[in-house]
């Protein structure tokens, strides 16, 4: 996959920097159709992208920064957030500009490329390398490679639920995904299928022990506590607890064939935590379905990715 990682990925690697290091290197990556990386230093009155290259600098055609931006169907504030940011290119060619050489580049052919031999070959299921872009109260997104955006609704990040996507991820922070769905250029993306299972989760935790957690639903028969992503139990009725809130709670029993964690509140307090990098118990790139659910429940909580006909690039 390399060459079609999200954008950053690459900025610092050797074969990049090596790329950039002379005008003749740079011609060299030109003729072997490289894509590189080049930090954005500046967004020109017509929207053309300059990017530094280290031994020029390269120009990136308004028309060029984005794949939808000609078409109209991506506005222009995609071209103008990238500034100091990292974006990937082809080199296209060289110009003179007085007596300065300076390149010619175009994110919007990296970004072509990257679909056609690489995200329009993906089919539900399959588990990529992502990096989260922005975060809206709907869902997380994150490029997925080249610096093309899909979606994260905020349902699928976790099965605990949350109330806004920060809860999860930060801006810039690399994760892995699993695609929900295709539809034409479209990816949705989830997460919580690499989470782990409900027995994987409650395996960390026994019954008489004190542990941290996180105040997450106030109902009128108990609280959920989520003690992990993918794992909250319910408490007991408390006074002068509120959503958000961490907590110390006392587990009473673990029942797996109701799927059940019984807690007891001990404290609750106001912390603010940064969110830290997910934990995955799915390492492989592709699955068919996930069972959330332990063997001894007669509840049944799945996901299926159900196999798409492949679909012509356009």
């Amino acid at each position: 996959m390399f060459g079609y990682e999200p954008e950053g990925w690459r900025i610092d690697q050797v074969e990049n920097r090596t790329a950039l290091r002379s005008p003749a290197a740079l011609s060299q990556a030109a003729r072997a159709r490289q894509i590189l990386e080049g930090r954005v230093i500046l967004c020109d009155n017509d929207h053309n992208l300059v990017v530094d290259l280290g031994c020029m600098q390269g120009i990136i055609p308004r028309e060029e920064g984005a794949l939808g931006i000609r078409e109209g169907t991506v506005r222009d504030i995609a071209l103008l957030s990238r500034v100091n940011k990292p974006v990937c290119f082809y080199i296209t060619g060289f110009s003179e500009d007085g007596k300065k050489t300076v390149a010619l580049l175009s994110r919007r052919a990296a970004q072509e490329s990257c679909w056609r031999d690489y995200l329009s070959k993906l089919s539900p299921g399959d588990v990529l390398d992502a990096r989260i872009t922005h975060l809206e109260p709907f869902g997380a997104f994150a490029d997925i490679g080249c610096g093309i955006v899909a979606l994260m609704p905020i349902d699928t990040i976790s099965i605990s639920r949350i109330d806004h996507p920060r809860e999860r991820f930060t801006t810039g922070m690399d994760i892995r995904a699993v695609v929900r769905n295709i539809e034409g250029r479209r990816i949705t993306l989830s997460q919580k299928e690499l989470l782990g299972t409900w027995k994987e989760n409650a395996s960390h935790f026994h019954s008489g022990e004190t542990v941290g957690g996180i105040i997450r639903s106030i109902e009128p028969y108990g609280i959920f506590v989520e003690l992990t992503p993918n794992l909250a139990g319910l408490a007991e009725c408390r006074e002068n607890v509120t959503t958000g809130q961490q907590a110390s709670v006392y587990i009473k029993s673990i029942l797996p064939a109701r799927m059940k964690v019984k807690l007891v509140i001990i404290d609750t307090f106001d912390r603010n935590c940064k969110p830290h990098s997910p934990h995955y118990y799915f390492t492989g790139s592709h699955m068919d379905r996930f069972l959330y659910s332990p063997q001894e429940s007669s509840k049944i909580i799945e996901t299926v990715f159900t196999p798409q006909e492949p679909k012509n690039s356009r």
